[in-house]
């Protein structure tokens, strides 16, 4: 078994390069949220040329969160099922993206993206969405309020754990 590795985002081609499948990682800094529906829209919007985004050096964590309770920043955030996204993937990767977090198996079409640019997929564990929220320390909605759990965001987190799925090399932890 590997040693916890603690990594600050954004996260750089060389932190990513020395990632294999299984290690086990811990979050701390900034990124992205966003699930079906805003993912979709934003993905839409930049082929029409409304919506300027840059993917350059961001982490994108798919995940649908529950509402913040008290003085929470967020409520429970466990990760949703990434291949309903792979179709934005190669996208998204090959226009600076460096990771992504979700949970399951992906694409070939998407694995073969993550190799070509030296990315990285993150499995995040499911059920486990009250764990996770206890590392999110801000929350933030970007895009697409009326979209509610929906909508895209930026997190804050600190120590967030993660597991590499799919490394730079295009090794996947679901087809060993």
């Amino acid at each position: 078994m590997s040693s916890v590795k603690y990594l600050s985002l954004p996260l750089t081609k060389e932190s990513m390069r020395d990632l294999r499948v299984g290690d086990m990682v811990r979050l701390s800094g900034e990124m992205l949220v966003f699930r079906d529906a805003g993912h979709k829209r934003l993905y839409q919007s930049i082929l029409d040329g409304e919506q300027a985004f840059e993917y350059k050096g961001e982490t994108i964590y798919f995940m649908g969160p529950c509402p913040a309770r008290g003085n929470e920043a967020i409520g429970s955030a466990g990760p949703t099922t990434s291949c309903r996204m792979d179709k934005y993937t190669p996208y998204m990767l090959d226009h600076g993206l460096s990771a992504q977090i979700g949970k399951g198996k992906r694409s070939q079409e998407s694995i073969d993206a993550f190799k070509r640019n030296g990315c990285v997929y993150f499995s995040a564990i499911g059920g486990a969405g009250a764990i996770y929220s206890k590392c999110i320390t801000k929350a933030e909605v970007l895009y697409f309020e009326d979209l509610g759990t929906e909508a895209v965001r930026r997190i804050t987190v600190k120590d967030f754990p993660v597991v590499v799925a799919i490394d730079s090399l295009g090794e996947d932890i679901y087809s060993k």
